[in-house]
């Protein structure tokens, strides 16, 4: 994130380069000019120092421009968008030293670009008005180009789960080994009592007090919630972070750096708790299967003691790194009591934006996904108490050539403190790589359907899952129409 000093110093520094860009001049020759030194103008248009009162009057008449716009936040018609940009929550607030991006390498960009470029950074900035993107979805959006950037694989937190598992062998990563762990090596205790006598609190799984070195868990959550939140602390308490949150859930992000020390805490807990080389193992001899075999990852789960969306995330860290599998999508998918309305609530996209992805519009999710169906098998089960039921098929997306293998998992009897109505998808975009690893491809048992993104924007004939009417290819359809009538007149005239 960058702050109030370092956005003065880019725009200053900005506007120097563009003006003496704009005249024709080197640095020599505005050295020259001002008795200013050369390095110095360098690090004032890098961003890197603001001159003193004095030296921007040297400069503004070496260029010829009033003082006033040297220092304000105004500038030209032509270089307005590029200010408004640098002053803008998008780059304030965006993490660019994750992402390798120097601000002053910014600068530099944006400087020499060529005048075409101030109508696109005017649109962008004014979408980012007129939606009001606040810094939440933001950061959320930085996180995630931030995994798929790394391919979602970090050797530094995978070597760090491995060292500790060493001094904390398997069987002792229990929520008692781990406890454990947390007390004797770090001073922290465990309460499961206090959340419970605050009926606001009701809702929250943990939150770490640090004036006590206190974890407060929600009292009936399963093994696997427990394993995991303690894992969780352990990595807050091992490394040490400034910047984390204290309740598990966060619900406003104060800093991107809160945002991403949460992610590699959650990593650094599901790469303890699963160990790359073993479940890579075990994920490569359930390839090798000639048929879809569900009961496999169900087996996992109780193996390992996670939950679905534990497990599946936790693969889309492996296959990228152990199998060369980049292309594929995470979902999670929430349905209202009735199953009438379906919200994705978590998605990640590696390689590329996969369908299907989040959309803002009011539109509704195809039924024919997995994702959607086994949270209804799921709700059928439910009076028999069934765990988790796990599905998967191909799904052919219409009017593209793209088809995904799907696997979906949803609980039939949620544990204390989940999500009432969910499931969680790991899907893989099917191509060479993947039909050399995945025989089960091939398995005639192996549902495949043909899906659409949202059935307004879907026209799969005779669809018997449709729940609304393809309106939006309605309204494209009705302009193609008066699109080829319009032709029509041209060639009659």
């Amino acid at each position: 994130m960058l702050s109030e000093a370092e956005i003065i110093k880019l725009v200053f520094g900005f506007k120097l380069k563009h003006l003496r860009q704009e005249r024709g001049l080197g640095l020599e020759d505005l050295a020259r000019q001002t008795g200013l030194s050369k390095s110095y103008l360098h690090d004032l248009e890098k961003g890197k120092k603001y001159p003193k009162v004095d030296k921007i009057q040297d400069l503004a008449r070496g260029l010829g421009v009033e003082y006033d716009y040297l220092v304000s936040r105004r500038a030209s018609k032509k270089l307005q968008p590029l200010v408004d940009l640098f002053n803008s929550d998008l780059i304030r607030d965006f993490p660019l030293e994750e992402f390798g991006l120097e601000p002053e390498k910014l600068v530099e960009l944006l400087a020499n670009a060529p005048d075409k470029i101030n109508a696109f950074i005017s649109t962008i900035t004014a979408i980012s008005r007129q939606y009001q993107v606040k810094r939440g979805p933001l950061y959320l959006t930085a996180l995630r180009a931030f995994q798929d950037l790394h391919d979602n694989y970090f050797p530094d937190l995978e070597a760090g789960a491995a060292a500790l598992r060493e001094r904390c062998p398997l069987p002792n990563t229990t929520a008692a080994g781990l406890e454990g762990a947390l007390l004797s090596a770090f001073g922290v205790s465990v309460d499961r009592r206090g959340l419970a006598r605050h009926e606001a609190l009701a809702a929250f799984r943990s939150f770490y007090a640090p004036a006590t070195r206190t974890l407060y868990l929600r009292a009936g959550l399963s093994s696997a919630q427990e394993r995991f939140l303690l894992a969780r602390e352990l990595a807050f308490q091992h490394y040490g972070w400034p910047d984390r949150p204290y309740l598990t859930r966060i619900h406003e992000i104060p800093s991107f750096e809160t945002l991403l020390n949460n992610f590699r805490a959650s990593y650094f807990a599901s790469a303890l708790l699963m160990d790359e080389t073993r479940l890579a193992a075990d994920f490569r001899a359930w390839a090798a299967r000639p048929s879809w075999d569900g009961a496999q990852w169900l087996e996992w789960l109780r193996r390992y003691d996670v939950t679905p969306e534990m497990l599946l995330q936790r693969l889309t860290n492996l296959l990228p790194h152990h199998f060369g599998i980049g292309d594929l999508f995470f979902i999670r998918l929430e349905a209202s009591p009735d199953l009438q309305r379906y919200e994705m609530t978590k998605e990640l996209h590696l390689s590329r934006l996969h369908n299907p992805y989040a959309t803002v519009l009011e539109e509704h999710y195809c039924r024919r996904w997995v994702s959607v169906n086994v949270i209804r098998q799921a709700r059928r089960h439910s009076a028999a108490d069934a765990d988790v039921l796990a599905d998967a098929q191909i799904s052919r997306y219409w009017g593209t050539a793209n088809e995904y293998f799907c696997i979906s998992l949803a609980a039939g009897k949620p544990p204390a403190g989940a999500r009432p109505v969910s499931s969680v998808t790991l899907g893989l975009l099917v191509n060479d790589a993947l039909r050399t690893l995945l025989r089960s491809l091939g398995d005639p048992a192996l549902a495949v359907r043909t899906v659409g993104s949202t059935c307004e924007s879907c026209n799969v004939p005779d669809c018997e899952a449709r729940v609304a009417p393809p309106l939006t290819l309605e309204r494209e359809r009705e302009l193609h129409r008066i699109q080829k009538q319009l032709e029509a007149l041209v060639r009659e005239g």
